[in-house]
């Protein structure tokens, strides 16, 4: 299994693409890491790319990738770790920022925890328009993480709610523009309440802000399934006057 082009189960996306893999905990949503679950088990593998674990590591020649991908694709960025992550230089950053930029044919989904470091550089890069920013929510504690993001000047502003470990009743929503919520999965999985996410549901009604529901999660996610009230909600950020969806995903209305 390699990480260079690979395709991804993830419902909101179509590849995952890692310049960068290995990360540090920093929040209670880091807690069963999924990420470094894998990582240990590539390692055990023998996967070249992970003989040091889930320590951080750029992943040099891997950087351009996008460059020579044919097609559109949605591609969530360092599914194996975090962009922003002080460990990883303004330099390299810059360079996967570049390659963003380069490739417009295809729709980019950076997803961080380290806010504080991503309002700190969000001049010292550019934002085309093919460029999702997005940060991860985990309960109430965490909505700084929010604030920060809504002074980044990316076309589209995603919230993470997942796992959602408790509930978040003033979720701000203001210049955000996608939600995606989900239970946690896998062996340690901790619970998610139904009111929780109907709170956030809700919430992005009243502000129009498109709602996708990711899992119920827990030890047997496909069990529990993906239906909230009986439907699913799968709305994506409607950008250009239409709704931007992954191409390997149909929709479920």
């Amino acid at each position: 299994m390699d990480i260079m082009a690979t395709r991804s189960s993830i419902e909101w996306t179509d590849s995952t693409w890692n310049p960068v893999t290995g990360c540090t905990k920093v929040s209670p949503g880091c807690k069963n890491c999924y990420a470094e679950r894998m990582a240990h088990l590539l390692r055990l593998m023998g996967q070249p790319r992970y003989q040091n674990g889930f320590r951080v590591k750029l992943q040099e020649d891997i950087v351009e990738a996008p460059l020579s991908w044919r097609g559109r694709r949605t591609i969530f960025v360092n599914s194996m770790s975090d962009l922003f992550h002080e460990e990883i230089p303004l330099e390299f950053i810059q360079r996967v920022f570049a390659t963003m930029n380069k490739a417009r044919q295809h729709i980019f989904q950076i997803l961080t925890k380290r806010s504080g470091r991503l309002l700190e550089l969000r001049h010292a890069v550019e934002w085309t328009e093919n460029i999702w920013m997005g940060v991860s929510v985990e309960s109430a504690k965490y909505t700084f993480r929010v604030h920060d993001l809504q002074k980044v000047p990316a076309k589209v502003r995603f919230l993470s709610a997942e796992p959602l470990l408790g509930p978040i009743p003033q979720l701000p929503l203001s210049r955000i523009h996608w939600v995606i919520v989900g239970g946690e999965s896998g062996p340690r999985a901790r619970p998610m309440r139904p009111e929780w996410v109907r709170q956030i549901r809700d919430r992005c009604r009243d502000y129009e802000v498109p709602f996708f529901f990711k899992q119920w999660g827990g030890v047997n996610k496909k069990k529990n399934g993906r239906k909230i009230d009986r439907r699913y909600w799968n709305q994506l950020p409607r950008v250009g006057g239409y709704e931007q969806a992954p191409n390997l995903f149909q929709l479920h209305l």
